[in-house]
C-alpha cells in the first residue's frame, strides 16, 4: 500500500528533511525510498534505505503518476489556470485536503479488494 506525504518548500536539505518527517514513523524506519540523484535526499536518508535511480529505471514512475493525478484534480496546480490561492496557507490546505482524501480512498480500496477476489 502506498502512503503519500508532502512538504512544500525547496528541494534542498531542509525540504528533504521536511518530506521525511511527513512520512509515518514506520515508513521512516522500514521503507526503501527511490529518488533522483539530489544530494539532499542522500544526506538525510539512511544509506540502506535510500536508492538513487535514473528516471529511465521506472522506480520513480509512481510519484510521476501521482504528480499527474494531483495536477488533474487540484486545479490550482495547473499552468495558466483561473483557479488560484491568494494565500499560501490556502494553497497548501487545498493540496493537503486532496492528499488526505486520496490516502483515504487508497485505504478504503485496499479493504474492499480482498473481498472481490
Amino acid at each position: 500500500m502506498f502512503q503519500f506525504s508532502y512538504y512544500v518548500g525547496s528541494r534542498e536539505r531542509k525540504g528533504a528533511e521536511g518530506l521525511r518527517e511527513s512520512l509515518p514513523a514506520v515508513y521512516r524506519r522500514c521503507a526503501v525510498c527511490y529518488t533522483d540523484f539530489r544530494s539532499a535526499y542522500e544526506e538525510i536518508s539512511p544509506s540502506k534505505r535510500h536508492r538513487p535511480v535514473p528516471k529511465q529505471s521506472g522506480k520513480t514512475s509512481y510519484i510521476r503518476r501521482f504528480d499527474n493525478t494531483i495536477r488533474q484534480r487540484v486545479s490550482r496546480l495547473v499552468r495558466k489556470t483561473l483557479s488560484f490561492s491568494k494565500k499560501i496557507s490556502n494553497h497548501i490546505g487545498a493540496i493537503w485536503n486532496f492528499i488526505h482524501c486520496y490516502n483515504n480512498s487508497l485505504r478504503n480500496l485496499s479493504e474492499i479488494l480482498p473481498l472481490c477476489v
